[in-house]
């Protein structure tokens, strides 16, 4: 498996419990720290408490009270609680640093997965009985099944399935975030400034360390070809696009060259007619990233490598039967998520009535994006934690 970020993981925990042996490359040297909040609403709660980590990932959320939606001379226009819609709302229940959820994903698994840092797949081949994989270290290993799990800008999906501008669609928004000193009084609770008719925000959201918080911008931008490892190019992009954006920002940016977590990227989301060949299939943002504003990305992944396992497993590990099995499962609910995260981004940059959603009428897609997915027991698939 390719990637060791969320669904990596996750999916690694659930194939090690249907009874497989697994293998996670990532290429970073270690895990990634930090990163951006991310969420777990609806039915992914319960993914998560089937995996035996409740405890564990409410321990390590970020333990926000709720939001507060400001003006520019910081004055609170909305609030809502973490509280509200049974924890599935604006601000969910279960709020945690894409990093904090990764180190509690490798920490369940990594005493039965193998994972190797600091290296990559270079090249695959494979037949009717498994696929050879060269490793960009020159190490080679046949497996019986490759799934790629390495983000929106997947290297294997464009190693097997073909050029990344096949399947990303670019939205129009670009995100920054990274972590900054708490001079804000930040305490429990997320405070965002919005721009009305740019699309441009700003925001600041406690973490655990109350020492620290975490920034966040948006901004609109039609065109996108910053390359995503560029660092002092993405830095460069972000002033420009902000530096008047007003608020709290010019405080912000002061700490931008100093952070040691910056990240930029497009928001975009992968659309894919398929997600498997043969023998090689891909996962969360790798095959149908929504989008961070979605709010869905972690769901997708986690009830995504639940399925994907269990489906493996129920097929005895019969790859047609299995991939196509989990994306009949899927797919519907990766379609909701992405018109979620269509919307979001269309509501974020409208102006007058349009600016408003009409909540009531959005409520079914709501509702199919959060819970519309069956989660089978797999009753009689191999279970070592049953």
């Amino acid at each position: 498996m390719a990637g060791a970020s969320i669904a990596g993981p996750a999916l690694a925990h659930w194939l090690h419990r249907r009874g497989a042996e697994v293998t996670v490359v990532e290429r970073a040297p270690g895990l990634r720290p930090g990163g951006q909040a991310v969420d777990a609403r609806g039915v992914t709660k319960e993914v998560i408490r089937r995996m035996g980590l409740d405890e564990a990932v409410r321990a390590a959320c970020t333990d926000t009270a709720g939001a507060h939606t400001v003006d520019a001379d910081g004055n609170v226009l909305q609030t809502f609680s973490a509280e509200d819609d049974g924890g599935d709302g604006f601000i969910a229940d279960i709020e945690i640093l894409r990093g904090d959820l990764a180190q509690v994903l490798y920490d369940d698994t990594r005493a039965g997965v193998e994972y190797v840092f600091d290296d990559r797949i270079a090249e695959l081949t494979q037949d009717a009985d498994g696929v050879d994989v060269t490793f960009a270290s020159g190490a080679k290993r046949r497996f019986d099944l490759v799934i790629g799990a390495d983000g929106l800008h997947s290297a294997l999906r464009a190693m097997v399935f073909g050029p990344r501008e096949r399947f990303v669609r670019h939205l129009g928004l670009v995100l920054a975030f990274y972590s900054v000193p708490n001079e804000f009084g930040l305490d429990r609770w997320f405070i965002e400034y919005q721009e009305q008719g740019s699309g441009r925000s700003a925001a600041l959201r406690p973490i655990q360390d109350a020492t620290r918080g975490m920034a966040f911008f948006s901004f609109p931008a039609a065109e996108f070809d910053v390359d995503h490892r560029d660092i002092e190019g993405q830095k460069r992009l972000l002033r420009e696009q902000v530096a008047d954006l007003g608020w709290l920002t010019p405080r912000i940016l002061a700490h931008l060259d100093d952070a040691p977590d910056f990240y930029l990227d497009q928001v975009a989301q992968v659309v894919m007619d398929r997600w498997s060949d043969g023998r090689v299939g891909l996962i969360g943002d790798a095959a149908f990233c929504a989008s961070p504003m979605s709010g869905q990305g972690t769901g997708l992944a986690l009830v995504g490598a639940y399925l994907l396992a269990g489906e493996l497993a129920a097929a005895k590990w019969d790859p047609v039967a299995g991939f196509a099995g989990y994306e009949e499962r899927m797919r519907s609910f990766v379609e909701a998520n992405q018109e979620m995260g269509r919307l979001h981004v269309e509501f974020r940059s409208a102006t007058g009535p349009a600016a408003e959603p009409d909540v009531e009428a959005l409520m079914p897609l709501i509702e199919r994006a959060l819970n519309g997915i069956e989660l089978p027991d797999y009753a009689g698939v191999p279970d070592s934690r049953a």
